[in-house]
Parts: C-alpha cells; structure tokens; sequence
C-alpha cells in the first residue's frame, strides 16, 4: 500500500533545528552499537537491503549507522530524507522514478539506483518542548515495493526507539559532564582545602564551630596542632575551656556568654596550656551562629600568638626600662605614679613617693670616666630591687635620680625609717686603675598630700622637699669641711 506524501514546503525553524542537533553532539560522532543494532534491526524487521539513520546538517546529510553499501555523507539537495525530516509522519515513496522530486536524482538514476524509499523523521525536543526534525530513520530497495501497514507501524516504532537511544544518549552525556562537574568540583574543593590547611599551618591558625544544644566542638586541623592533639578526636565546649589556666578560662567563658546574648563577635588574647603542658598565647575570634532566628552556636577562629606576644611584650618592656640599670624609666613611672594617684584618691589608700638624687656621682663621672659612672648606676639599680621594695615601683628618673612608688602600708607606716633605709642602699664605693671614690644618695620621703591629685602637683611637691634636703645635706658638709679646718 503506497502511503501518502507530503509536500516539502512544511515550516520548520531550521535555525532551531540545527541548535537541537548541535546540542546533542551526534554529528561526525564514533560508531556507536546501539545505533548500529537499530539500522539492522530495521532492515531485517522491513526485508530492505538499505536502512539508515542520518542527520540533517547545515549543508549535508550525515549517517550515523547503516546496512549496506549507503554513502557516508551526501548533499542536502540530492538526500531522500531531507524531505522526510519535514513531514509530520512516514514518508514512503515505492517507486522514485515515477516521482517527479526524484526522478532525476542521481541516487535513483545511476546504475543500480534507488527505486524504493521509506523514511520516518528522527524528533528531539527543544528547551521548549517543541520537538525540532534532526534527521531520519530510512529503509531503501534497488527495485519499486512498498510497506504493509505492519511495516509502516514497525518504522514508526524503530523510530520512536531511536529518538529514545538519542534522549537516553543526552541523558548520559548530561549524566557524565556532571560527574565531570562534580569532580571538577571535588577537586577544586580538595585545593581549596589543602590551601586553608597549608594557610593554618603558614599562619598558626584553625577554624571552629559549637553547637550549644550539644556542647559539640568542631575543629580543623590547625586548632588540634595548636593543642598539640592529633586531628579527629572529639571535644565539647567544656573540655575545650580546661586547656585554659583558671583566670583566662573564666574570660573566655564569660565572653562567649556575652556572644551568644548580645550577637557581639569577640576578638580576645589568653594564655593556654597545650595537651603536652606548653605554655603559649592564643588569640580567640568567634561570632553567633543563628538558625531560624535563634541563636544556634559559634563559629570562630583560633591563632598561635606565642611569638607575636613575646615580641610585642618585649617591645614595650624595651619602651617602658631604662637599659642601662633594666629599672623602669620615665615614661613608665609617670603612667605608674597617675594610676597610683588615682587609685589614692578614690580608696583613700595612703601613697608614698621616695625621691632620690646621688651625691658625688658627677664627680666619678668625671674624674673616673663614664664606665664608672654606670658601673654605680646599675649598682644602685640592683639595691633597690631588694627583696623588701618588691611591692614598690622603681624607676630610674634620669641622670642620678631615681624614683620609688610605695603603696606598702607597713612602709608608709615609719616613713622616716623607709628614707633611712633607702639612704643606706645608696652609699656605694667604685674603685677603677687603684682610684677609689664613693658616693651616696639625699633621699627624700614624701607623704601625698590630700590637695596633690595629679601626677605634676605630687612631684612638684616631692621634688620641692627633695632640693630642701639637698640644700640641707650642703649645708652641713660645709659647716663639717669648717669645723675641721678649724
């Protein structure tokens, strides 16, 4: 039975036709079996010697698979289903030379031409869900013949099962590049972790998580390297705290209370004792987790900063000591002597200020020389480090003078016997190229007056009794130089 033909003036949007067929990437593509069994399938199943599957290029029909001996390629214009891929359903010409559209073609005019053609369009979707003609399901015969009504049906299926190998092929190739993605992803993911891990160990740093409900802590590797753990075993909020001494413990905990109240990240520095018992200084960083609107846990940062600490601590002990008796130095003192007043003043606690300048240092200076001179010095510097001025800041004022902060209330209680005794540390003997010279201290004990509420009002009124003394000292080593010329 002879099926009816179609005009080849359908409409179609070739434009989006080509995109389909481009997007599944079947053009100029390997063998592939499952193609190769439908064509057979289709020739055995239709009794033709012929049977193809071809796709619709720009310019050119390209096979995919075939039986027998069918052109690799060919033109557009000369191609049988060309005309296919643009009727609604089965084309089915039994006899191409009484059809004036082919009769002249030379597939049917040369020798052992093609005389018989049945060819099924091959549909895919578009991103619209309009199915878009890509090419054809085709059987040929060298002699005129046409399909039963069984055939045609069978044509129709092989059809529908090569758009369906075509789909499932999309599917797998979708399947694979995101497998590929996936991977791609993975690894970019396994980089970027080796890189924060490799940025942990260069900074000394590690990341952290709790969840509250649980108390669970999560820690990276750099946190369990600055615990001087190994990576994995599990620790809760609390057991986490215990590597903090008592003080620094009972900080941390009340700043991740205030945290977790009032969503204000912390920023803080604490001593912490690894699992080995080292004593190092870390720096904690942490904000509030929230879920559904409630507070859920922390999440924060963790960093060594033993060094760092160490160094900073030493810059401002090199900024605040005087190098040569390593004592305080002024800057120190005058931070130190405005803390004490204030402290004084709002307690009402007594505060004691001793004054000291060295008498005859000038002259070892510059009868002895300057390493003499710094040799007494550092010798008064180390007396008044004794053990009983411990509770005392002592500085080094400069020059020959020195200063004492005393906040001792048994000190403060005979203030004339501290002055005494502070005198006594000052009477030092230097000897240098069989030269012996000495020298000793005017000290002077002063009381803090209830008007002296700044640090230049007390030393004003410290240093005013200080030149008093020394005047008064002259004064007798004069009348003591008169009394023995007499």
């Amino acid at each position: 039975m002879m099926a009816a033909t179609f005009p080849i003036s359908l409409p179609f949007d070739e434009e989006r036709r080509l995109a389909m067929l481009q997007a599944h990437a079947l053009l100029d593509s390997e063998p592939e079996a499952e193609f190769d069994a439908l064509v057979s399938l289709a020739a055995d199943m239709l009794d033709c010697p012929l049977a193809a599957l071809t796709l619709a290029d720009r310019d050119r029909f390209w096979v995919k698979a075939a039986t027998g001996p069918v052109p690799s390629e060919m033109p557009r214009q000369v191609a049988f289903c060309d005309h296919t891929i643009r009727s609604p359903d089965l084309m089915i010409v039994p006899d191409l030379t009484s059809d004036p559209r082919f009769s002249v073609n030379p597939l049917v005019t040369g020798e052992d031409g093609t005389r018989f053609y049945a060819g099924m369009p091959i549909r895919v979707p578009d991103l619209d869900g309009t199915p878009q003609a890509i090419g054809s399901l085709c059987v040929m015969d060298d002699t005129p013949r046409s399909l039963s009504p069984v055939g045609e049906q069978t044509l129709r299926h092989l059809a529908k099962l090569a758009e369906a190998l075509i789909a499932a092929r999309a599917i797998a190739r979708r399947a694979n590049a995101m497998a590929e993605l996936s991977e791609r992803q993975a690894e970019d993911l396994r980089t970027k972790d080796r890189t924060v891990r490799q940025v942990e160990r260069l900074a000394l740093t590690g990341s952290w998580r709790v969840v509250m409900a649980t108390g669970q802590a999560m820690w990276s590797d750099g946190v369990y390297r600055i615990h001087e753990l190994a990576p994995g075993q599990k620790f809760t909020l609390e057991q986490g705290l215990s590597y903090y001494p008592p003080a620094s413990r009972e900080v941390l905990r009340a700043t991740i209370e205030d945290t977790l109240r009032t969503g204000d990240p912390f920023d803080i520095e604490l001593d912490f004792v690894t699992a080995l018992g080292r004593l190092r200084r870390v720096r904690v960083m942490g904000e509030r987790e929230m879920v559904d609107g409630k507070p859920h846990g922390l999440v924060g940062m963790f960093q060594d900063v033993t060094e760092r600490h160490a160094l900073e601590t030493q810059l401002r002990r090199n900024a605040d000591t005087d190098a040569l008796t390593t004592l305080s130095n002024r800057a120190a003192y005058d931070r130190a002597l405005e803390t004490a007043i204030d402290r004084s003043v709002t307690d009402g606690t007594p505060l004691g200020l001793v004054l000291i300048d060295l008498d005859g240092f000038k002259l070892i200076n510059d009868t002895m020389g300057h390493l003499a001179g710094d040799e007494v010095l550092r010798t008064i510097g180390a007396r008044l480090l004794a053990n009983w001025l411990t509770d005392c800041f002592v500085a080094r004022l400069g020059g020959d003078e020195f200063g004492v902060i005393v906040h001792d209330p048994m000190l403060l209680a005979e203030p004339e016997q501290l002055r005494t005794r502070i005198e006594a540390l000052m009477s030092v003997a230097v000897t240098m190229d069989g030269l012996t010279m000495s020298c000793a201290g005017t000290v002077c004990m002063s009381l803090r007056p209830e008007e002296c509420t700044t640090v230049r009002d007390f030393m004003h009124h410290a240093d005013s009794r200080l030149y008093a003394a020394k005047r008064d000292r002259v004064g007798e080593r004069r009348r003591g130089d008169r009394r023995r010329v007499g």
